[in-house]
Order: C-alpha cells, then structure tokens, then sequence
C-alpha cells in the first residue's frame, strides 16, 4: 500500500450547482464525503494535490485521511469529474472506510521483466487481455498494483488468475474463476497474398500520383 496523503479541507456551507461554480471560482474543487453511519459532508480541497495524486498509478485504490474540523477521517476516491476539454478536476466524491471496511476497488496489473522473457526475446508479443482486477478486499489491505513476473516465460504461455499473488481474505470479482490475464503469442507476419496486396496498392497510388 502507498503512503497515505493528507487532504487539508474546509467544509462547504451549501452544496449544489451554484455552491460548487463559486468553490471554483475561489480556486477550491468541491468534493463530498459520504460513507459509514455519519451524514455527507460538503467540503472544498486544494486541486493542485489532487491534479498531482491523480497522476500517480492507482489513484482509485489509494487511502486519504482527510482533515474537517480538526478531525481526521479515512477515505477512499470513488469518482473525480473532469473537464472534458482541459481535464482538470470538477468534483471529487470520497467514501469513508474504516480499517475493517471491505469494499469493491478495480486495481492495476502490471507486467516486468520483459527483458528475461525468452520467449519476448525471440519477437513474441506480451497480450495483456486484462489491464485491471476487480476485487473485494479489506480497505487497509488494498494493494497499489498486481505485479507479474515475465522471467522465463516462452511463447504461448498463458498467465491466469491463480497465478496473481493477492492480498489476504481478497476475492477476485470475475466471473471466471480462472480466467486468461495475459499470453505471450507469436510474433505477426504478414502473409504473401497481403504483401502481394499492399505492394499493387502502393503501385497504384504511385501510378495515380
């Protein structure tokens, strides 16, 4: 688990449409935390922190303690808007988590060791079929990132779902039980018909030209 950031906030009076133009305006992204037994609270937050943490892999898995009032409370993104033309942050909504929450997050796999794959070496090509797992896991055991190690792996190796190393008591939220992560498959090579093909295609336009 990555390092826990503290969001300074302030709590917003009135919430709406015209509450949050104005929290913008002041140079604030409006935001709300829900969650646990406590009602939701309207508050503004510094955009720069979270320009800055949105940009980090795992935004959507990563644990803030955010400070209202003078107290701390422990939460977790569930949605950012963004402008759609300059994608800066809008809102920002946080849901509450205690240590013993067991909640639902979609975290990143990564692949490494590319390099000590012989079977990428010989020109195979890693297919990555599933770029994020859905889990259901304990709030203080939400990793970063899944991890797969491509050292010794040939060609046509399968990696499956038994093969990620999840944290205690997680549960994978896939309908296969042990379904295709990713395949090392063989390099592509184009057939004599399609290089016939785009070599008549390429005379054509030079003779149009």
């Amino acid at each position: 688990m990555s390092e826990i950031i503290s969001l300074e906030t302030e709590v917003r009076s009135s919430v709406g449409k015209g509450s949050a133009r104005a929290t913008r305006r002041a140079g604030r992204l409006p935001a709300v935390l829900y969650g646990g037994t406590q009602e939701p609270k309207a508050i503004a937050l510094d955009p720069r922190v979270i320009h800055k943490e949105m940009h980090k892999s795992g935004f959507f898995t990563r644990l803030f303690d955010v400070k209202i009032d003078g107290k701390t409370e422990r939460a977790i993104p569930r949605d950012v808007q963004l402008d759609p033309v300059t994608d800066v942050p809008l809102h920002m909504d946080l849901m509450r988590v205690g240590k013993d929450s067991r909640i639902t997050v979609s975290v990143p796999i990564t692949f490494f060791n590319e390099d000590k794959s012989p079977g990428i070496k010989k020109g195979g090509i890693l297919n990555i079929v599933l770029h994020k797992l859905e889990l259901s896991c304990l709030a203080a055991d939400i990793p970063d990132q899944l991890t797969v190690d491509l050292t010794g792996l040939e060609i046509h190796h399968a990696i499956h779902l038994h093969n990620l190393k999840l944290p205690q008591d997680a549960k994978a939220l896939h309908a296969e039980r042990d379904m295709t992560i990713a395949t090392i498959v063989p390099p592509t090579k184009a057939t004599k018909t399609e290089e016939a093909e785009e070599s008549a295609a390429a005379a054509a336009s030079e003779a149009k030209a």
